[in-house]
């Protein structure tokens, strides 16, 4: 059921104050846009597309403060905040903008009802909390479309940062470069699991010669990471395994003797080449009797 806000006790009020909004739309909606410019704001969108989202918002803040329908109003604001954020918008811009429509429809209101106080009051008793509500569903709409972006955009840079690669058949090659926080450990395991699967691996190497450093959380997940990929039937092997890490490793029980780690990426492809049944040679040095 569409909820619908209270914002009128007499019922004349609303059609009379909307239909004025929409008579004067044309000049409200350019003194708005003038205001939106001496504000500096939405200076990322061109003159073309401020035209087309000031009049699309008018439009729809209208039709909210006749229909009333919250619903109706979320569904527009999450439409806006998808169109604009990739624009480069952002909130404190949108608040914004949505604030000054408020004063500048306000104003109009103050000035066709100035001479009549006590309805003045009415008008603006009925307009104001409406208008509040509106601005206050925006904002809190693009707030969290915007998250929601953020978070998408977080996903795909961790993936790009943890790419699970198929070397030959069923070998794989993790190489981690940077920070090995707690969340991208996790996100690590999930993607290695699931290419061990996608492939059908036998052998996985890890290589960390690209981390600086994990701490105790980070270091057990690497562990369980290992343990997982062994009962999915893929042998582990880590290389690049600096003496900071090692050390960590040890300090909280690790015993190394389990894991199959080899000094360098080279060594660890070569070890896993002979555990899939390859044989492996070394070219000699060119210009050689």
């Amino acid at each position: 059921m569409t909820e619908r806000a209270s914002v009128v006790d007499d019922e004349g009020l609303l059609p009379q104050l909307v239909a004025h909004l929409r008579e004067h739309r044309t000049r409200l909606r350019q003194e708005w846009a003038g205001r939106i410019h001496e504000a500096h704001l939405l200076q990322a969108m061109t003159a073309q597309e401020m035209a087309a989202e000031t009049t699309s918002v008018y439009d729809n803040y209208v039709e909210v403060l006749e229909t009333g329908s919250v619903e109706a109003l979320q569904h527009y604001a999450r439409d806006l905040s998808e169109r604009i954020i990739p624009r480069g918008v952002e909130t404190h811009e949108v608040v914004g903008i949505v604030l000054l429509l408020r004063d500048v429809l306000a104003r109009s209101l103050f000035e066709k009802y100035q001479r009549d106080f006590p309805h003045l009051n009415r008008v603006l008793d009925a307009y104001e909390p409406a208008a509040n509500r509106i601005a206050n569903t925006v904002a809190v709409s693009f707030v969290d479309e915007r998250e929601r972006v953020i978070r998408q955009q977080q996903d795909s840079i961790r993936e790009l940062s943890t790419p699970v690669l198929p070397v030959r058949e069923r070998l794989l090659i993790l190489p981690i470069i940077g920070v090995l926080d707690q969340q991208r450990a996790r996100q690590l395991t999930e993607q290695l699991l699931t290419g061990i699967r996608t492939h059908r691996a036998k052998v996985v190497v890890i290589d960390i010669t690209g981390v600086p450093d994990v701490d105790e959380t980070v270091a057990n997940h690497l562990v369980q990471t290992v343990d997982a990929s062994r009962l999915m039937g893929a042998s582990v092997i880590i290389t690049g395994l600096s003496p900071l890490i090692a050390q960590t490793l040890v300090t909280i029980g690790v015993d190394l003797s389990k894991m199959n780690t080899i000094g360098d990426l080279q060594g660890g492809l070569e070890e896993a080449e002979r555990l899939l049944g390859y044989e492996v040679t070394r070219d000699s040095a060119a210009g050689g009797p």
